[in-house]
């Protein structure tokens, strides 16, 4: 009896396969790319030990409605430009509390008043803050 190896079949150039990134990766990917349009205080809150509905929440506000709004655009293309899905969005329409949902990492951009009013830091309070780091100009 003859032992076959297979082979894996050769793949064409440029076709390798993309890891997955890990949704630390993604948490750190997001906060940067919002913090490069000028994101007000980008924090990152590690809830792994604390709930099952995301490793990971990205906060941080815009100045204004229209800065929300570009903050979401300039996300989205980021998560494209890196092979990334979007995800689901949330709150485009009026831009006062917008969340992106990436699966194990969500990302909320508020408004200065209602990241106040809903103080996810505090509701979150015993989870541990993950460091952003911002690019200096």
């Amino acid at each position: 009896m003859q032992k076959t190896t297979s082979k894996p079949s050769p793949r064409k150039a440029g076709t390798a396969r993309v890891r997955p990134r890990s949704a630390r990766q993604r948490a750190l990917l997001a906060a940067a790319a919002l913090a490069d349009k000028k994101a007000q205080r980008p924090v990152i809150l590690d809830l792994r030990k604390l709930t099952l509905i995301a490793d990971y929440f990205v906060i941080c506000h815009a100045t204004s409605e229209v800065h929300a709004h570009a903050l979401a655009e300039a996300l989205g293309e980021q998560l494209k430009a890196h092979g990334l899905p979007r995800g689901s969005a949330q709150g485009l329409g009026d831009s006062r509390w917008i969340l992106f949902d990436l699966g194990d990492v969500i990302v909320h951009i508020f408004t200065e008043f209602e990241r106040g009013f809903y103080d996810l830091e505090r509701l979150w309070g015993d989870a541990p803050r993950v460091e952003v780091k911002l690019a200096t100009p």
